[in-house]
């Protein structure tokens, strides 16, 4: 007798077709009743020619949910139930056929493709090349674990540089190995800059070394669901399974692509990579907007500031925030294409701190509590920065990264031009 399929949390991506059904009615009813913001929901998607039918509020919830129209969502909740149906008989495992390895940039879906029923092994190349240094040159490894251990010291107890150095070796010399150990490899990416940079990474690997006899790619731009698709951890065992059957043959152009992205990534001109952007990437189109969003990482021609720095004292302008509420806003409203960890912005925000002169004050967290309690303000010195009437670099903060390109304060350098799109050479300041 085998144990039961394990209960999960809610999802807001695992949807129920009979609550759906009484979503639209209460919307109708609200709406006939003049509830203005009833009223509102439907005509966003559905003029009013006379009076509103339940169809017409069917549509406005299928929309509101990502769907093109209600038999779309009625199909997907179909899909869903029927891959959920699969796991609770232990239907055969998807990947049972060949000895497979599924490689992420992450441990957020190890769990959950067990759960789903994949028997596969699973490979963890987690490398922050959205954030960290990126380059070709003997010391990369060096300064890419140097920079693991000054961003982010709280990560796993507190990291130390030989383990990290000795790790990301090892990840490498792992990487180069898997394509003649493995029948098949999947990727599963989706649509942000650290999942994208690290597809490129992997295939630029994979165009060089050996190759399993398949190699495929799940690629992941949006998952319709209660709330914004951020990345494939939210999803639950069923939805993996579903994407799993869009999974697609790995091609020469997108493996010479993963190429030209990684050898443009690590230089210390972006121009090269803001070229690839601009064409749109048609062997891999979700990447370009992945790529466009990592070169606004670049100091703005207009007051210094990468988009993440500007986004987050663009939260603080409006009022005090803890850490935690200023993330949770740029994962579901700010952010134009989410990508940035908990610990990720939390390098950031130590780094505006670290200026000579402060854009923002920090109440810390009482004691015992997470870093994330912490209460954030912004000074009147930000409030200029934000207006462009000071220049960020001015006030001279830490040195970063943006791929190979580093950023100093003062030097002269590269500064992202938002208006044209494209990267532009400044004279120090």
């Amino acid at each position: 007798m085998t144990d039961p399929v394990p209960p999960r949390p809610a999802s807001a991506f695992r949807l129920n077709l009979e609550q759906q059904k009484t979503r639209a009615k209460e919307l109708l009813r609200s709406a006939r009743a003049g509830d203005a913001a009833a009223s509102s929901r439907l005509a966003a998607v559905v003029p009013q020619r006379g009076a509103w039918k339940l169809a017409d509020a069917q549509h406005a919830i299928a929309r509101e949910l990502r769907f093109e129209s209600w038999a779309r969502l009625k199909a997907h909740i179909g899909a869903l139930e029927g891959q959920r149906a699969a796991i609770e008989a232990r239907a055969a495992a998807p990947d049972a056929d060949l000895h497979t390895l599924h490689v992420r940039c992450g441990s957020d879906i190890q769990l959950t493709l067990a759960q789903a029923g994949f028997v596969g092994e699973f490979l963890e190349h987690a490398i922050p090349y959205c954030q960290g240094p990126v380059t070709l040159g003997p010391e990369r490894h060096e300064l890419m674990a140097r920079f693991l251990v000054e961003a982010y010291p709280d990560a796993r107890g507190g990291l130390l540089y030989e383990r990290e150095l000795e790790g990301l070796i090892e990840g490498e010399r792992r990487l180069e190995r898997v394509g003649g150990e493995f029948e098949r490899i999947v990727l599963w990416m989706e649509h942000d800059s650290w999942d994208q940079l690290v597809l490129a990474r992997v295939l630029a690997c994979f165009a060089r070394c050996a190759r399993p006899r398949v190699l495929e790619l799940v690629s992941a731009r949006e998952f319709p669901g209660g709330q914004r698709f951020l990345g494939l951890g939210q999803l639950p065992p069923e939805a993996l399974r579903l994407l799993w059957s869009t999974r697609a043959a790995v091609t020469e152009t997108q493996l010479a692509l993963g190429s030209a992205v990684w050898s443009a990534l690590s230089c210390d001109d972006p121009t090269g990579l803001a070229g690839i952007a601009r064409s749109g990437t048609p062997a891999l189109p979700i990447m370009a907007p992945a790529l466009l969003r990592h070169l606004r990482e670049l100091p703005s021609i207009e007051n210094g500031l990468s988009l993440t720095e500007q986004l987050i004292l663009e939260i603080l302008a409006e009022g005090s925030r803890t850490l935690n509420r200023v993330f949770f806003l740029m994962q579901t409203q700010r952010e134009p294409l989410p990508w940035i960890t908990d610990l990720g912005l939390l390098h950031v925000v130590d780094d505006l701190l670290r200026a000579a002169a402060p854009v923002l004050v920090r109440e810390p967290a009482a004691p015992g509590a997470r870093a994330f309690a912490q209460r954030l303000t912004i000074t009147d010195l930000g409030r200029a920065v934000l207006r462009g009437a000071r220049d960020w670099h001015s006030l001279e903060p830490p040195a970063r990264w943006v791929g190979g390109v580093h950023v100093q304060p003062r030097a002269s350098g590269w500064r992202w031009n938002e208006r044209q799109r494209e990267p532009q050479r400044t004279p120090g300041r």
